[in-house]
């Protein structure tokens, strides 16, 4: 096997999902590294496999970064997983493979398993053209604004969510986005496998009467329809002042109506009031 740097898909859950050239690879790395070595540890010894760890996460990667860098510079095999699913995939492992480039070392990707891929494919939605958007701020009012920043995006939304936090983030993508169609995909390739489609405010509802569910989330939503929902803008502007400044609160209802900026920051200037 050349030398080099080795990015490796690994499962999403179903372990049978591990592609035979990413076992010959892992088997014949002189360093596997990976973000949790228990996690990973696990996946060798279900194929067998021995190859030396090395824990690589966000809050060690400068300090295990040159090392890995020299055992490639050394010429040898190293190969970079993540807990599940493509590395580089909100992980640090692009840094990891910018230094190798600038480096002059070879980097080889095996193509494998991906959540946003898999959640894409089974969503319903169109697929020929998406983002890929993340994990969204954990707090209301920086979660609107940044779904306000995708609202004119042209293409299909792919999200992460933690499922304690899906019915407020479905409640913020139907007030932001507009009542557009949405997939949540929940424990893919897992035993408890599921996906449920429809508008965002259904399933919002749904998920607020149901509680969180359990297991990874994956939220696909569908690219804008073309007709801005027609919203009473006061009552719009009214929910959003109590948490959000005159101009975030414009903003947002203007995303969401299509109405001119200007004169959705006019209208909620009066609903404010003189202790703007």
């Amino acid at each position: 096997m050349q030398s080099g740097l080795y990015i490796v898909a690994t499962p999403i859950g179903n372990m049978g999902d591990m592609t035979t050239r990413a076992v010959e690879v892992l088997s014949a790395a002189n360093a596997v590294a990976c973000e949790d070595t228990r996690v990973t540890g696990k996946l060798m010894r279900h194929h067998g496999l021995s190859s030396r760890l090395v824990r690589y996460d966000e809050h060690n990667a400068p300090r295990t970064r040159p090392g890995l860098i020299k055992q490639l510079l050394a010429g040898e095999v190293v190969a970079l997983v993540s807990d599940a699913g493509t590395p580089l995939v909100s992980d640090p492992g692009y840094k990891l493979v910018r230094e190798a480039v600038e480096a002059g070392i070879s980097v080889y990707p095996l193509p494998g398993a991906s959540s946003v891929l898999a959640a894409l494919a089974v969503s319903g939605l169109p697929s020929d053209r998406f983002l890929f958007a993340g994990f969204l701020p954990p707090k209301q009012a920086a979660r609107r604004s940044e779904l306000n920043d995708l609202v004119d995006i042209k293409a299909t939304l792919i999200f992460l969510e933690s499922a304690k936090r899906l019915a407020a983030c479905l409640v913020d993508m139907d007030v932001v986005l507009g009542n557009r169609e949405v997939a949540v995909c929940r424990e893919l390739t897992k035993l408890y496998e599921e996906t449920r489609r429809g508008k965002l405010s259904e399933l919002a509802e749904h998920y607020a009467d149901a509680g969180a569910p359990r297991g990874e989330i994956v939220i696909v939503v569908g690219p804008p329809s073309g007709d801005h929902k027609e919203v009473d803008i006061d009552a719009a502007l009214q929910e959003l002042l109590g948490d959000h400044s005159v101009k975030e609160a414009a903003a947002l209802v203007a995303a969401k109506t299509g109405k001119p900026k200007r004169e959705v920051y006019a209208r909620a200037l009066v609903l404010k009031g003189p202790d703007r």
